[in-house]
């Protein structure tokens, strides 16, 4: 699934650090951020595909691991940008829900998603902290990359109407989209572990898609459609375009198996 979810903060043992030219934490003036007030991690045993269900007082996460949630609230996607995640925080599945006291849940009805998001980002890395013993730090490393930009023929897709419902399809071959921002739409594209930068310049502008390639794990007497460099060009008017890139790289300096309940 496509993730529009868009981190601020890095947290460490519960207190807010802002990063400082070298990539050094810092910590903030005392300031305290809000903490769950419920937190329940259990081993995920059942069978399930997963999920993200938003709760009006919080999160359940099912069938997922710590790798996911390092990674989503820290502002990073691909594998090359993070050092010293452990084999088992890629492995272990849990089960885990977050609840809010009535304050903070009442206060979310009134404040945009995306503020949401940055709130419980936060929280979430606490709670990480806390359960966990997760330290972490960035640092800046130099990273091969793609630009995506528009080809010479002009962009190909078609924009959204105002009022439409933001929807998404992702299989391996093709990506459906409905409503949906260029640098959301970059998140579903496989770019063989490489970071794709939206260089298009479209901002918040919204989309409907519809791009089909055939894939290289597909045998080619099975499907002779285009490759994915071909289909972006032709049927959405973009382009990836190779370059280097200076990358935030989260760096794992500890962390343990949380403590279940």
């Amino acid at each position: 699934m496509i993730n529009s979810r868009i981190p601020i903060c890095l947290l460490f043992a519960g207190l807010p650090f802002a990063f400082g030219a070298q990539g050094q934490t810092t910590a903030a003036p005392d300031t305290k951020p809000n903490v769950f007030e419920v937190v329940s991690i259990k081993p995920h045993h059942a069978e399930g595909s997963g999920g993200i269900p938003q709760l009006p007082d919080g999160e359940h996460f099912e069938d997922t691991t710590l790798e996911i949630l390092i990674k989503g609230t820290s502002g990073v996607i691909n594998d090359s940008q993070v050092i010293g995640m452990p084999a088992w925080a890629k492995s272990d599945r849990y089960d885990i829900e977050t609840r809010v006291d009535a304050e903070t849940a009442e206060r979310w009805r009134n404040i945009s998603s995306k503020e949401r998001w940055k709130q419980q980002d936060a929280m979430m890395q606490a709670m990480l902290a806390e359960r966990c013993k997760l330290k972490v730090h960035f640092k800046s490393k130099t990273l091969s990359v793609y630009n995506l930009v528009i080809a010479k023929g002009g962009l190909k897709m078609k924009e959204s109407t105002p009022k439409e419902q933001s929807s998404e399809r992702v299989s391996n071959g093709s990506v459906s989209g409905r409503a949906i921002q260029i640098r959301n739409f970059i998140h579903a594209i496989p770019a063989d572990g490489r970071i794709i930068e939206d260089k298009t310049a479209l901002g918040d502008r919204k989309f409907d898609f519809d791009l089909k390639w055939s894939p290289d794990s597909r045998p080619a007497e099975i499907d002779s459609g285009p490759s994915l460099l071909t289909a972006l060009e032709e049927q959405l008017g973009l382009k990836l375009v190779s370059a280097k890139a200076l990358e935030k790289i989260l760096v794992i300096e500890h962390i343990e198996r949380p403590t279940p309940n």
